[in-house]
């Protein structure tokens, strides 16, 4: 029987082909560069440490060949790739999509790669997630948030034990006991901050609208720090969950039905995010209502819109890329021993429906 060709270079980044395949090898790209088969495989872990002249003529090798690497190959090979691997609730959401831009820049400029999933808000989907994207063998496991099912959490752990490097992102709690590094805020505090503008501003009967997606804990614990600060405040407060559908729309929905509402009409309507805040705003002007006069609305996530309408609307303003950047450090070993739960400003904008 014949041998069974070399699959892997020695560092594992780099597969090597049998010749009747067609496919460029490894070796077919050195040659072609005039560089030894171990630059090219440098190379392609971390392009920033080859010389420019040397980059160059790899680049334009790779080109002509159409080599491809065969990442499974490498984690056969070393144990670990070079993907981390990154979890968030929703792909469209532009909110998520920031962080990991920043995410993956400072990946990509260390020679490693981002693999992304969604979780649909579902903490049962979520897990199922986790252990598809174990099975990558990623170098780092990136989640959002920090409330996941027993089962995640063992996959978490058993992961971390085994050298995966876990990191739960846009959350912050000192008091978490999951044992993960954590980069974010305190939701209720966000809450909190929101009541306290309203309230600064003598309203004293205060609503939240809610968001209508099940599993989103963070807009939940956002609405519980806002009711409690209001009730402590001896101000009026209750929680209302927006109607199902596009959110816009829906904040526009339940704003109308809060103001027919004439028993319990509210002066100050935070929503838990900006969507239903600029749906809102949309639906009291509808109503020929005057914001802030009549009404003050104020939102979360300062999304584009809600700068570009008329009155601009108060929200509050999570460091979306920056999150996904102090994340990669913690993935990369720079934040620092010290650094493992890195809390960030979440500022208050403060615009014309306040």
């Amino acid at each position: 029987m014949a041998r069974p060709p070399a699959d892997v270079a020695a560092d594992g980044a780099a597969p090597r082909h049998r010749r009747g395949h067609g496919r460029a090898t490894l070796r077919d790209v050195a040659q072609m560069a005039g560089v030894t088969a171990i630059t090219v495989s440098r190379y392609l872990r971390q392009p920033g440490v080859v010389a420019p002249e040397t980059a160059a003529a790899i680049r334009a090798a790779l080109s002509a060949t159409g080599y491809v690497p065969n990442k499974q190959a490498g984690v056969l090979a070393s144990g670990r790739g070079s993907v981390v691997a990154a979890l968030v609730p929703n792909l469209a959401h532009s909110i998520f999509a920031e962080t990991l831009q920043g995410l993956s820049r400072k990946l990509e400029a260390a020679g490693l790669e981002l693999l992304v999933a969604a979780s649909g808000y579902s903490v049962e989907r979520e897990e199922a997630q986790v252990r598809a994207l174990l099975g990558w063998a990623p170098r780092a496991l990136v989640i959002t948030g920090r409330h996941h099912t027993p089962g995640t959490l063992k996959l978490l752990r058993e992961a971390q034990a085994g050298g995966c490097t876990v990191v739960e992102m846009w959350d912050h709690h000192a008091r978490s006991r999951d044992g993960f590094p954590q980069v974010g805020f305190n939701h209720r505090d966000a809450g909190r901050e929101l009541a306290e503008h309203l309230l600064a501003h003598g309203r004293r009967r205060l609503v939240y609208v809610d968001s209508a997606v099940a599993g989103d804990y963070r807009a939940r614990e956002r609405g519980d720090g806002f009711l409690a600060a209001a009730q402590a405040a001896g101000a009026q407060v209750w929680r209302v969950e927006a109607p199902a559908g596009e959110p816009i729309a829906a904040g526009r929905a339940a704003l109308v039905a809060l103001w027919g509402d004439a028993i319990r009409r509210p002066d100050a309507c935070a929503c838990a995010n900006d969507h239903l805040g600029c749906g809102a705003l949309l639906g009291a002007q509808a109503l020929g209502l005057q914001v802030p006069q009549d009404m003050a609305l104020v939102g979360f996530g300062d999304f584009e819109l809600a700068a570009h309408l008329s009155p601009g609307l108060t929200t509050l303003a999570p460091p979306r890329q920056e999150i996904g950047e102090r994340t990669a450090d913690l993935v990369l070993g720079s934040g620092g021993e010290a650094c493992t739960r890195i809390r960030v400003a979440c500022p208050l904008v403060v615009r014309g429906s306040s």
